[in-house]
């Protein structure tokens, strides 16, 4: 059973009583016709081989109050393009699927490469940018929400319950950010019970507290995949193309949203999506990969907001966070006794070693460039560079629609 309580600086919206989905989808058509609801889905091409984006599809059939769906595709042929096109024609919403790997959207690409903006590398982080300006572009929805395509457990409530706060006009949030336990026969959720939380708690006990450190810990699921948010924050807030993305949004929407808009929402009793690899041995893959870029994100943004970090304080920081990682492994294997749920400390010691490890590889990199790999740059400065852009992205979008591979060549 859900708590209650209201901890820390953002607002909690739990799930008390009775299940009420029949009521909230009721609600959200009725605001859907003043706050039109946009959903957006980053997927690689290989998600459409498993069966959670398959239930996905076939849930989303069911919901009448999304105006529209927009798939930002990765990592696709010309032929694997017209087979998602296929796969997700089921929907009844209107649908349009993005070719990230297009020639169409690449030569949009290059044209604003070319005009000195950063849009960073291909992934998931670019694709949400992607979406978003082309949802912008077309001026038909104002709520854009967002989740993974590997959600093994999705049903209408994710979705019904990551909206509303946003689209019900009488609640007044700008962002709003989902939250769930991760939990099987056993806890999931080791980068942000391990790594998270232990690191940003371990730096508060060595700056101070600052609002920004306050802000991202009261988020009871920081890292994950699900928010949503008005169009206009979509149109301000820059993007990190890295697995730092969930971090970087949260600061984006700390800068640029004021603290009563923002709200956190228990979208789910139980939540189970496809699990990462430690990659322990590879800096390039995997949850050690994801704690380098979670780590560089963060540093980034303090320094960013005028935290001094310097060489002894980050050195300190990797001991702060070893002890602090270390009690969060008691603590957990106390609260999985006493559910009767397993629990293997070894596994979760060498999580908290392989997240040490991009700590160090993190702190390496900012120490040499603060400033790291660019921000996606933020739609706002895209159309003052190129003011056609949205009638570029537009066009692409629909003429990559309509096209009808005869080959594996992608159209010229």
């Amino acid at each position: 059973m859900s708590d209650f309580h209201q901890n820390g600086v953002v607002t909690v919206l739990h799930r008390l009583g009775k299940p009420n989905l029949d009521q909230l989808e009721a609600e959200l058509q009725r605001h859907a016709s003043t706050n039109p609801i946009a959903l957006i889905l980053p997927s690689l091409y290989s998600e459409l081989q498993r069966p959670a984006l398959r239930k996905i599809v076939e849930t989303l059939t069911e919901v009448r109050y999304v105006n529209e769906i927009v798939i930002s595709l990765d990592r696709a042929s010309a032929r694997e393009f017209r087979l998602a096109k296929e796969y997700f024609s089921i929907l009844p919403q209107r649908v349009r699927v993005i070719w990230n790997d297009g020639n169409r959207i690449q030569h949009i690409l290059k044209r604003l490469t070319d005009n000195a903006i950063d849009v960073g590398l291909a992934g998931k982080g670019r694709g949400c940018w992607t979406a978003f300006g082309y949802i912008l572009a077309r001026h038909q929805s104002k709520v854009l929400a967002l989740h993974d395509c590997d959600i093994v457990s999705y049903d209408r409530q994710y979705l019904a319950r990551l909206c509303y706060p946003i689209a019900n006009p009488n609640l007044g949030y700008e962002f709003a950010k989902g939250y769930y336990s991760r939990i099987t026969d056993r806890l999931h959720g080791r980068v942000t019970r391990l790594f998270m939380t232990p690191l940003l708690r371990s730096l508060q006990q060595l700056v101070g507290t600052h609002p920004l450190l306050t802000f991202l810990d009261s988020f009871r699921y920081p890292l994950a995949g699900e928010f949503a948010m008005v169009s206009d924050l979509a149109w301000i807030n820059r993007i990190p193309g890295d697995w730092g993305l969930e971090v970087g949004v949260l600061a984006e929407v700390y800068r640029n949203c004021a603290l009563r808009r923002v709200c956190q929402v228990d979208i789910a009793d139980a939540y189970e999506h496809k699990h990462q690899e430690l990659s322990a041995d590879n800096p390039g893959a995997g949850l050690l990969k994801m704690s380098t870029d979670i780590t560089k994100a963060l540093f980034r943004n303090l320094a960013s907001d005028g935290v001094i970090l310097s060489d002894s304080l980050l050195k300190t920081l990797r001991a702060t966070y070893l002890q602090a990682a270390h009690d969060a492994i008691s603590r957990y294997e106390n609260d999985a006794m006493i559910n009767s749920l397993q629990f293997d400390r070894h596994q979760e010691r060498t999580a908290v070693e392989v997240f040490l490890k991009g700590m160090k590889l993190a702190t390496q990199s900012f120490i040499e460039d603060p400033l790291g790999v660019p921000m996606i740059s933020n739609w706002s400065r895209v159309v003052a560079a190129v003011p056609d852009v949205f009638g570029l992205l537009i066009d692409a979008v629909e003429s990559d629609h309509e096209w009808e591979p005869a080959s594996e060549l992608a159209p010229t």
